[in-house]
């Protein structure tokens, strides 16, 4: 019995030291989505005055969010709470892919092709310290808890998509050509 276990280990260590080819990473493997995500408490009551929390389930309360927007080693810079984010913050994609995007947080957000990353639309200097406002958030469109929206058709190159209520949610998009 002990030489049969010593035949079974020795083939799989054979087998594993062997060059089989791999498959190629797929490079659009759930990289035609982009999901936003927060993580508010939605019983806080510091949430209520700025729209509420629309989360069932989320940990962050009002004030750990605030204390998160700033950092004493860097007074003049916006930090932002990490439970903000663009998840993955880097995409690639093809030319001709459809990017998805999904509000999975319990707060409004939104995706916003900006030429510069920079600040946002809500005039709080907490949200945009030391940040000029990126001129296409004047404009952006907000992307309630739950809702979606698409990107199609962006050319070849990179693009930077922030929100621009919470501008240190941000995500480059590279657009390649089909090979």
């Amino acid at each position: 019995m002990k030489t049969s276990h010593q035949f079974t280990l020795i083939i799989i260590s054979l087998a594993a030291s062997m060059p089989f080819p791999l498959p190629a990473a797929a490079h659009d493997d759930h990289a035609a989505m982009v999901v936003i995500r927060d993580d508010c408490e939605p019983n806080d009551p510091g949430w209520a005055p700025t729209g509420g929390c629309l989360r069932k389930e989320g940990d962050v309360s009002f004030a750990e969010f605030g204390a998160e927007l700033s950092s004493p080693l860097a007074p003049t810079s916006l930090i932002g709470h990490q439970a903000w984010r663009m998840d993955p913050p880097y995409v690639e994609v093809d030319a001709d892919d459809t990017l998805m995007v999904r509000n999975r947080g319990g707060r409004a957000h939104t995706f916003t092709e900006v030429r510069s990353f920079g600040g946002g639309k809500i005039p709080s200097p907490a949200l945009n310290k030391g940040l000029v406002t990126a001129p296409e958030c004047l404009v952006s469109t907000d992307i309630a808890p739950g809702g979606r929206a698409e990107v199609g058709t962006l050319a070849e190159g990179n693009h930077h998509f922030q929100c621009c209520i919470h501008p240190w949610m941000r995500a480059i998009i590279k657009v390649k050509r089909e090979d």
